[in-house]
């Protein structure tokens, strides 16, 4: 063969294959949209804990183990200058969880229900016990963690004495305690005389409560220093001198009777009687001692339903509380004083945002610390250090840590969890605007654009409903619309009236307005974005929500066709039988004047989408967990077989094992599954893919 040739073909082929090179590499970045399964691949912070001195933050990094379908958490470490990369502080099989520093910084305690908290014989039965959470100490000069509590049913809560001697912890104890006999041999029937008998997170209630004990640090000796059957003691705080714990409990005795009236109580740290704090007949919480001493600032509400007030008492008891902000109409929450008593420091959501504030005791002035489109949470200070310490989360990331001093200014981000993934990733952008609605009240709307947007093109819209109807949506990160934007959707959500976080007028006007005026709020809603975007598609709509916003959900489709899909989650069809069934008897009273359903009954069914089943159009997927305690599975089973009845397209998903918080706090595998029933649902409806597949056939 000619030279020639061969040196031309050979240049071809090199030439060649450089493209291919070029091809794989340029396509393996090429940024793709996020994933159902993105989830078994993320990086969840908490609990973020600076040291006394400011220059350590410890926290816990969660991660999931796909074959175990669990979560794994472990203790990390991070220097507030960013001096070194972040470091695991804990190992072991089981989860670590809740750590704090002790005052002196020289250790780090935390729970855990390790190995060697593990499994011991009941007395006289060979039957172990499970393992629980204990309290553990691990000094910051390394070493095995040392186990302090042991305690027969675990410590859910510990905070640090101020000399670091001795901890108050959180522990159940009950009747069934004293019981020697052999558990397989005792009745396994519930038996219950109040009127409240289980709790969505914790399942049926036993009769064990929450109370206090006092541990000695150096030897593990704990005092019992409250007790009783009919209430629960919780939220423990040290006074500055170490003699006396503030802590909240309902002690009326009907705690059980559905009676909301929680108080701050002062006892001796070794026990004895106690004072009364606080002075109003609703609740009462988040107790906390003045640097003095002399001053306990707490949470609380003068009537039902009200938004909760920032409150200072004398420490002694015996006098009125005085309001400690003036004109503060959020919902104050992780409640901390400044270390030279002048300010008072709390987190809240606002306008679709979630931020840090402050308030001037002196002058009874609120002021925002941090600011910016973002969510920002667990906020911890170094006054000493100057500094403070907090989780932060937009609509494109999940939560990361950052330093700051305590005005919020220098803010530095201290870890980049998920950074390898990102890369990979094509997030779609949020937009924010206002319209008005029923009332002529502004509402807050978000709108996301698909991956991938062109002008030219028409594309899908998912109405999005929050829960609560107390919550809000805004500029958190929420996999799930991003997971809708991947897929070619636009998204809508809004924060209609009952909504958190635009003031207490706002939030209760859900009152007598379930299916009213809040129906016209969503629907003014989808009206305003239509009207603005002019590529969402209004012939390929559809809705979905969970909780209030499965109840939503079910309402619009009774009463417009203008989705052509909908999927509902844990979601209220019939008031009737869901406030006889639920953890929360007749709960539902304050959202209908005050009256319960024995009183208006035709105003629940009215109410009810169960009712207007009948006009229901819309292809509609029931999504449902098998022991949701706050929104009993019968009623997804109601509102499924109503539908059937009617001719409606329906079908009905039940996840085992699962509760009211299967999308936030499911088993993985679940919750991966959950979202994946919701794209199998829309593609099928609003793509008119008839060969869409549903999860559990592939």
């Amino acid at each position: 063969m000619n030279t020639l040739y061969l040196i031309r073909d050979t240049r071809i082929l090199i030439g060649m294959g450089l493209l291919l090179i070029l091809a794989v590499a340029a396509s393996a970045q090429t940024p793709r949209g996020v994933t159902a399964e993105d989830y078994f691949s993320f990086e969840f912070v908490s609990d973020p804990n600076i040291s006394p001195d400011g220059k350590l933050v410890s926290y816990v990094l969660t991660k999931i183990d796909k074959a175990q379908n669990r979560r794994n958490s472990a203790v990390w470490m991070a220097a507030t200058d960013g001096s070194r990369a972040p470091w695991q502080f804990t190992t072991s099989p089981q989860n670590s969880a809740s750590p704090l520093w002790s005052p002196d910084g020289k250790s780090l305690a935390f729970l855990s229900s390790r190995s060697d908290t593990a499994a011991v014989p009941v007395a006289g039965t060979t039957t172990a016990t499970p393992p629980v959470a204990q309290v553990y100490t691990l000094s910051m000069n390394g070493g095995e963690a040392k186990r302090i509590t042991n305690l027969k049913n675990g410590v859910s809560l510990f905070r640090w004495s101020p000399d670091g001697t001795r901890l108050v912890v959180v522990s159940r104890l009950g009747p069934s305690d004293a019981k020697t006999s052999d558990p397989k041999d005792r009745s396994d029937v519930r038996h219950y005389k109040n009127q409240s008998y289980k709790f969505n997170d914790t399942g049926w209630f036993d009769d064990r409560r929450t109370h206090l004990w006092v541990v000695d640090v150096g030897n593990g000796n704990a005092k019992q220093i409250t007790e009783g059957d009919n209430w629960n003691d919780s939220d423990p705080q040290w006074t500055p001198d170490g003699t006396r714990i503030a802590f909240v409990s309902n002690r009326t005795g009907k705690e059980y009777d559905e009676d909301r009236n929680t108080d701050v109580w002062v006892i001796s740290a070794s026990g004895g009687q106690l004072t009364k704090i606080s002075d109003h007949d609703e609740a009462d919480n988040q107790p906390r001692w003045s640097p003095d001493g002399k001053w306990i600032a707490f949470t609380g509400e003068i009537h039902e339903r009200d938004h909760p007030k920032i409150f200072l008492a004398p420490s002694t008891g015996g006098a009125p509380s005085t309001l400690a902000a003036n004109g503060l109409d959020l919902i104050p929450g992780a409640l901390r004083w400044s270390d030279d008593g002048k300010a008072l420091y709390f987190e809240t959501g606002v306008k679709g945002e979630n931020h840090l504030f402050r308030v001037d005791v002196g002058a009874k002035s609120v002021n925002q610390v941090t600011s910016g489109p973002r969510a920002v949470r667990s906020a911890d200070f170094s006054f000493a250090g100057g500094k403070m310490v907090y989780m932060s989360n937009d609509f494109k990331h999940l939560d990361d840590i950052y330093v700051a001093d305590v005005a919020g200014k220098n803010e530095r981000k201290l870890t980049n969890l998920n950074e390898a993934l990102w890369k990979q990733i094509q997030f779609a952008d949020v937009e924010r605007f206002t319209y008005k609605s029923a009332d002529n009240w502004d509402v807050d709307a978000f709108l996301v654009k698909p991956v991938g947007w062109q002008p030219d093109k028409k594309y899908p819209l998912i109405f999005s409903i929050h829960g609560g109807p107390a919550g809000q949506y805004g500029v958190d990160w929420y996999h799930e619309f991003q997971v809708y934007a991947a897929k070619g959707y636009g998204v809508l959500f809004t924060n209609p009236r009952g909504s958190t976080g635009y003031g207490q007028k706002f939030e209760r006007g859900i009152n007598m307005e379930w299916g009213g005026k809040d129906y016209l709020d969503m629907m003014n809603g989808v009206d305003a974005a239509l009207a603005k975007y002019s590529w969402i598609d209004k012939d390929r709509m559809g809705v979905t929500g969970g909780s209030y916003g499965g109840y939503a959900t079910n309402w619009i489709v009774g009463h417009t066709d203008r989705f052509k899909a909908a999927v509902t989650l844990r979601s209220v069809s019939n008031f009737i039988s869901d406030d006889g069934t639920r953890d929360g008897a007749y709960g539902h009273k304050d959202d209908f004047g005050g009256a319960d359903i024995f009183e208006k009954t035709d105003l629940y069914w009215d109410r009810s989408p169960l009712k207007y089943a009948k006009n229901v159009k819309t292809p509609t997927l029931i999504l449902h967990s098998d022991n949701d305690f706050r929104v009993p599975i019968e009623q997804g089973e109601q509102w499924f077989r109503a539908l059937k009845h009617f001719g409606v397209t329906t079908e009905i998903v039940m996840f085992p094992r699962e509760n009211h918080n299967l999308t936030r706090t499911g088993e993985p595998k679940h919750l991966v599954e959950s979202l994946n029933w919701q794209l199998y649902w829309f593609d099928r409806f609003l793509n008119g893919n008839t060969a869409a597949v549903p999860p559990d056939a592939k």
